[in-house]
């Protein structure tokens, strides 16, 4: 029998298509991206195995070949900064892409929750500025918000330059922070955003990071406990039932007063596979970071925190180090790292000792600085609003930040790059004299009055509101008459430590800190609701764990009714706890 002609046809296709070295590039490789300056910038992407690669940018080329799977990666000369758009080619045997508009400049990774996520669109007072905006040499690559079950090798987006039209969707804090480099340097800066709000750090973090601490280790077998039985049919029957619950108790409730409807409780969410739901760790390290792994910078900032301010967090001064070392084994680089200390929020408080989970991973951030090499910390307790945890100033956080690029990146000689940090504390007869780095020319008090919101306690551990004096241009001598042989002082010891008012000479304010190690500190106050219903996730990973045990055998048999039995007693708590809940 003759082959017919299509039989031919498709023969010739699958027998000529390995031939074909098709380039593919992650979408951060595109038009109008911007590579770091004097480096050998990292350039990888997939083609036919084996096929041969050469990239070529201003004069300078680079050579590879793809392995067995297909991809390949190389480094090439980027040169000194150049604001003129150029082309860069990567071809191979009989392909070949050219990425258009290359500018050469500082690049830098933005990444954390919603603070860094939040957009100039959404800051009335910014309107002008961005309407006034056309920096072509100002460029962002903003990353979309996704899961993934496994690290993934590319994500969506594109390089867009600053104009009036663009920067609305631009996250505030990193705009400020890179439109200040861009023009006190007088180069281009191109800025990769991956934020996602209301996040914790350990999501942010690859797994096999999280594994290497006990508390996030605890974390991650947790996770994948909750994945092994979850069943999504299961899971969608019993949504679509609260759902259903749901939408009829807000129609019986309508016309009712607000505050009654909203005790009903925000609408159900659709389920998700455990290790595909945001915010678990390290769901968005799959998917929003790993993809831009290797990418030549000179570094990263972060304003991140507020999803682990609560009593039993992993304390933040060892899941942000660990996320850092991370990064950098990731990217092979030891990269500058700068973050945003937390912002004053919530109601004042006004009573000394008062503990406070807010306060605690601010001062925490502050000891990351002693721990981890090359990081930065902008410090923003000046720029809060008591009911919004997203403060409207993103200008100061940003340009805060990129202060400490200037100081230790580009060699600017600033009299400081940083609000004062505590360095040392003395007991000197009955008072504590505490003193500061980065005090530029002298601390002073922002409004010219005494200084607050300094404590100070003896050995019995009890805290008075102290009275603060300068002495010398880094020194504060800190006393109360109630403490007669003072052992410890805080400062700004308050989600809103509203009166701190101790800055430097440049007006950047103090951090929080304290000289103690005193367990009172952490002692906050927990919160019935999370601790029942953290109760409740426990036990219904319980339940579902014993009911895949007992359905391994036969039903009715003496070992699926033993498990049954066991079953039995969780399910009514369970239910009984649910009970309690429901309005």
């Amino acid at each position: 029998m003759r082959p017919s002609w299509l039989t031919l046809f498709v023969g010739l296709v699958l027998f000529a298509a390995p031939l074909h070295a098709e380039i593919s590039l992650p979408a951060f490789f595109s038009d109008g991206m911007i590579l770091q300056r004097d480096r050998e910038a990292a350039i990888w992407g997939k083609a036919t195995a084996g096929a041969e690669i050469t990239v070529s940018f201003k004069g300078q080329t680079a050579k590879t070949k793809a392995g067995d799977d297909g991809k390949w990666r190389l480094a090439i000369p980027a040169g000194a900064a150049d604001a003129t758009g150029a082309p860069l080619i990567v071809k191979s045997s009989d392909d070949s892409v050219e990425i258009r508009d290359v500018l050469v400049g500082e690049v830098w990774f933005a990444s954390g929750q919603s603070n860094m996520f939040f957009p100039m669109s959404r800051i009335e007072a910014y309107a002008d500025l961005v309407q006034a905006t056309n920096l072509p040499g100002l460029r962002f690559f903003n990353a979309p918000l996704v899961t993934a079950v496994e690290p993934q090798e590319d994500i969506a987006g594109e390089w867009i330059a600053a104009t009036p039209a663009t920067v609305p969707d631009c996250s505030a804090v990193a705009f400020f922070f890179a439109r200040k480099l861009h023009l006190d340097l007088g180069i281009p800066v191109g800025v990769i955003k991956s934020a996602w709000g209301g996040k914790p750090v350990e999501t942010f973090t690859s797994r096999e990071a999280l594994n290497t601490l006990p508390g996030t280790k605890a974390l991650v077998e947790t996770l994948l406990a909750e994945d092994k039985v979850y069943d999504h049919a299961t899971a969608t029957s019993a949504y679509e039932k609260r759902l259903a619950d749901w939408q009829g108790a807000m129609k019986a409730s309508k016309g009712k007063p607000e505050a009654e409807r909203r005790r009903l409780g925000k609408k159900p969410t659709v389920p998700k596979r455990p290790l595909d739901t945001e915010g678990r760790p390290g769901v968005l390290y799959n998917a929003m970071i790993h993809p831009f792994a290797g990418y030549t910078m000179r570094g990263a900032i972060w304003y991140q925190g507020e999803g682990n301010a609560k009593a039993g967090a992993v304390p933040y001064d060892q899941t942000l180090p660990l996320m850092i070392r991370d990064w950098r084994e990731r990217w092979g680089d030891e990269f500058s790292f700068y973050y945003v200390q937390l912002a004053n929020f919530r109601q004042p408080s006004t009573a000394p000792g008062t503990p406070d989970p807010w306060a605690l991973l601010q001062d925490r951030m502050r000891l990351v600085l002693a721990s981890t090499p090359k990081t930065g910390m902008a410090i923003i307790n000046d720029t809060g609003e008591i009911n919004d945890i997203h403060p409207k100033n993103k200008k100061d956080p940003g340009e805060r930040l990129a202060l400490w690029a200037l100081a230790k990146d580009y060699g600017k000689d600033l009299v400081a790059y940083s609000g004062p940090l505590y360095r040392a504390a003395e007991v000197k007869g009955g008072a504590i004299r505490v003193t500061f780095d980065q005090a530029g020319k002298g601390l002073k008090s922002r409004d010219g009055g005494d200084l607050k919101r300094f404590e100070i306690a003896g050995e019995d551990q009890a805290w008075h509101w102290a009275e603060a004096k300068i002495d010398g241009t880094d020194g504060v001598l800190v006393s109360s008459p109630a403490v007669a042989k003072p052992v410890a002082v805080r400062y700004a010891w308050a989600s809103n430590p509203e009166g701190a008012n101790l800055v430097n000479s440049e007006g950047l304010p103090a951090s929080v800190f304290r000289t103690d190690d005193w367990k009172d500190a952490e002692a906050t106050p927990v919160d019935p609701a999370a601790e029942a219903a953290a109760a409740r996730r426990a036990l219904g990973v319980k339940i579902r764990e014993l009911a895949a045990k007992r359905d391994a055998h036969e039903r009715g048999s003496e070992e699926w009714r033993k498990i049954a039995a066991e079953m039995k007693p969780l399910m009514e708590q369970l239910q009984a706890g649910s009970a309690k809940k429901a309005p």
